[in-house]
């Protein structure tokens, strides 16, 4: 007969068992794109970029378009108002390892990764709240890394 601790470490080692290969699907599917705000297996923490003159949120989806996601729009329309901070900020899910990815500015532009990706959101909300307290993009920059890097 198994003690009450043998039965506790048996049921555990039984979840964690049963959990592995969930979480290593997963885990594969998240290597293509950010799905669910998970990072890229690939990922690798690089620079902030550097923002590009003239950029403008002209290209961050519209209302109309975010038809599907009425609840991101107000994030969406954040963003739109700050593209040199945006444009200035690694996106740390991932996202940005592909070479049409920049940056932060780019997860809420064209297919707007952001639309799905919890850390674009994330990010994104940060970068907004803290540039309406006044925070400059370097302090940003720290803030985004503290949370999400």
């Amino acid at each position: 007969m198994l003690s009450r601790r043998e039965f506790v470490s048996a049921c555990a080692a039984c979840v964690a068992t049963a959990a592995y290969p969930i979480r290593l699907a997963f885990a594969r599917t998240t290597s293509h794109h950010c799905a669910g705000g998970m990072m890229h297996a690939s990922h690798q923490k690089t620079p902030h970029p550097k923002p590009r003159p003239g950029m403008t949120g002209a290209k961050v989806l519209t209302a109309a378009q975010l038809k599907d996601h009425p609840k991101l729009v107000q994030l969406f329309d954040s963003v739109r108002k700050i593209p040199q901070i945006a444009d200035g900020i690694r996106c740390n899910c991932g996202c940005g390892q592909p070479p049409q990815m920049y940056s932060l500015l780019s997860c809420y532009e064209g297919d707007a990764m952001a639309q799905e990706c919890i850390v674009c959101q994330g990010q994104g909300k940060l970068a907004a709240r803290l540039h309406a307290e006044g925070k400059t993009l370097a302090e940003i920059r720290v803030a985004v890394d503290a949370k999400f890097g």
